[in-house]
């Protein structure tokens, strides 16, 4: 075990050198800022992503290695213009994980994972003491995710429904106030209502939005998919195809489970 670890100190220290010496010897490298690089963190997160939910051992590898990449060259980035380095990062996250765990490096208790959650929700708010509990969740999150967690930080207080009616209520009072909007102005801020309360009631349900509307992206994209094939069978253009016919193939390609 202790040569292991001693193996991967020394393939870290490698992969952050490599990093340096191509800011210092590599053009592309050199001139990159951590603005210019930060949209290459979140599509490698992506990828990442995508090769979890394929349980893509080999892809994960890769990816992984992609988003590691990823962070040690934010960090290089800024110990080049003296600002920190990797191991302040590697520092920090330390000492915030010794804190966020009492019950496994202090005298604290938890016996089940709510409650390490709970315990966990309740030192990050003693360490932002006097800021808002919203702090801290990134504009920059897909929307629907980023709804979901303003929603369960406010619930967490008790601003919330009482049961799942009232959600209902909610979705159709801004589906018909919605109807009453004049301006495109109007009729996003709207629209912007209906999908709060539509993520609030996935989140009363059980069910993950941003999961719930990926899978019906996907099931649109195969059955417009079967559509096409449909007309490239039959020698048709898509835009010869009627919308009766086009609705035809698309309930064809339901019963198919597609």
């Amino acid at each position: 075990m202790e040569y292991r670890c001693r193996e991967e100190g020394e393939n870290f220290q490698r992969l952050v050198d490599i990093v340096a010496r191509l800011r210092r010897e590599c053009p592309w490298d050199r001139e990159q800022t951590n603005q210019s690089i930060k949209n290459n963190l979140i599509e490698e997160a992506y990828e990442l992503l995508e090769a979890i939910e394929k349980n893509d051992n080999e892809a994960m590898i890769e990816e992984l290695g992609d988003v590691l990449l990823q962070v040690i060259f934010h960090s290089q980035i800024k110990k080049d213009e003296g600002a920190f380095d990797i191991n302040d990062v590697i520092n920090f996250l330390i000492e915030k994980l010794i804190r966020r765990h009492p019950h496994v490096f202090g005298e604290e208790e938890a016996k089940s994972a709510e409650e390490v959650l709970n315990q966990w929700h309740k030192i990050k708010k003693e360490e932002k003491k006097g800021k808002s509990i919203l702090e801290g969740i990134p504009r920059r999150m897909p929307a629907l995710i980023r709804a979901v967690k303003v929603q369960d930080r406010m619930r967490k207080v008790g601003f919330d429904w009482e049961n799942i009616d009232q959600v209902y209520e909610k979705i159709q009072e801004e589906i018909d106030e919605f109807k009453q909007a004049k301006t495109p102005e109007e009729k996003k801020h709207e629209l912007g209502d209906i999908l709060i309360a539509v993520t609030n009631l996935g989140r009363f349900t059980g069910i993950d939005p941003e999961e719930a509307l990926h899978e019906a992206v996907d099931r649109t994209i195969r059955r417009f998919q079967y559509i096409e094939e449909k007309a490239e069978k039959e020698n048709k253009r898509l835009e010869e195809m009627s919308l009766d016919d086009m609705d035809r193939v698309w309930e064809e390609a339901k019963e198919k489970g597609l």
